[in-house]
């Protein structure tokens, strides 16, 4: 695939999602509506490590379409992945799929309270993309991310962010997306407890056999390839966490 194409297939394919698309997770509601967020947020869900009883180690996903698994069955999203992977080696670890379509940082720093009732160790927070798309001064979404992590180590102050990294195509001009770029170092720079993720979808993108046929959106081998590059940050922090507080 071309560059030029994939870039195009990337705009349309996103700005399609974000107006329109419907998150197909089981972990969250319809994109992109001041509802849906609300519901997400007072209604969470896990995936296969459903449980009454609280698990010893929370690990909420914060994210947009690509966490929410669109155009994949719920137990193929790269929450889900991860989720498999804590139980494969019997960790006590619900992983907390809050993705949701069209989702932007502003969505999701108006939705953090409501997923912050209950107790969260681990914020993995992919969210941004659809800001870039939109042209959404970078100063803004340097704001919103700030304050997603700042509310999330106020309530917990020993909570650990995996903060990762977006991309946008160069549609609105090289410089835009260069400062678009630097936000995300940025940030992460800032605090102790924020471990910065490159781009999760960097090994997907323009790769055909890892995505859906909008060019954007990993299929199922995109996710397993996603939640690998998570995992390889994830994994040491829960082992630490683990070895603070064993089971």
């Amino acid at each position: 695939m071309s560059t030029a194409r994939l870039y195009l297939f990337l705009l349309v394919g996103v700005l399609f999602v974000a107006g329109c698309g419907q998150n197909r997770s089981n972990s969250s509601p319809p994109a992109d509506t001041t509802q849906a967020s609300e519901n997400t947020a007072s209604s969470p869900s896990t995936s296969s490590a459903d449980s009454t009883a609280p698990a010893d180690i929370r690990v909420l996903v914060l994210g947009n379409s690509i966490a929410a698994g669109l155009g994949v069955p719920s137990d193929a999203s790269f929450p889900s992945r991860l989720q498999q992977k804590v139980d494969s080696l019997g960790w006590d670890v619900r992983i907390q799929n809050a993705g949701v379509s069209g989702e932007t940082t502003a969505g999701g720093l108006r939705r953090i309270g409501w997923l912050l009732d209950e107790k969260v160790d681990v914020l993995v927070l992919e969210l941004g993309g659809n800001d870039g798309l939109r042209g959404v001064d970078p100063t803004a979404t340097e704001e919103n991310l700030t304050g997603i992590i700042d509310t999330t180590i106020a309530t917990y102050p020993d909570a650990h962010v995996l903060l990762a990294g977006m991309r946008i195509p160069p549609n609105l001009g090289s410089e835009y997306t260069e400062q678009f770029r630097k936000v995300y170092p940025a940030v992460a720079e800032r605090y102790e407890r924020v471990t910065f993720v490159p781009f999760i979808s960097e090994e997907v993108m323009g790769v055909d056999s890892l995505v859906q046929d909008d060019g954007i959106h990993p299929n199922v081998a995109g996710h397993r390839r996603v939640a690998q590059s998570v995992w390889t940050r994830l994994r040491p922090l829960l082992k630490q966490l683990r070895e603070q507080d064993p089971a």
